[in-house]
């Protein structure tokens, strides 16, 4: 797996996900970042995750997706102790943002079929 450079790095807009046994996924490049990152790997350009790589993959994002939740209801519970409320989260979470890829990874791992950007 090739990494970028960092003029590369800063021009990629998107990720492209691709397997045969799903459409594909684009994600953009802050989220696609964090994604591999979440997966152990520094951002690449190209790069390929196997079936025996999937369950790993998964694990590790379900982890990641329950620590932010854990993160958030405990923010929440001290705001709640000072008298205070925690200003509603904006945006997509951890959680859906991350959940195409975990349904990527899945229905590739059964299919016994690997998951590839950047080709």
């Amino acid at each position: 797996m090739s990494h970028p450079t960092a003029t590369t790095a800063a021009h990629r807009v998107i990720y492209k996900f691709k397997s045969q046994a799903t459409p594909d996924l684009i994600m953009l490049a802050p989220h696609g970042d964090a994604l591999l990152r979440l997966l152990g790997r520094e951002p690449a350009a190209k790069g390929i995750v196997e079936p025996a790589a999937m369950a790993a993959a998964m694990a590790a994002i379900e982890q990641a997706v329950l620590a932010a939740e854990a993160a958030r209801a405990q923010a929440e519970r001290e705001a709640e102790a000072r008298g205070e409320s925690l200003a509603p989260a904006e945006g997509v979470g951890l959680r859906q943002r991350m959940w195409p890829m975990v349904d990527m990874l899945r229905r590739a791992a059964a299919a016994e079929v690997p998951v590839v950007w950047g080709v």
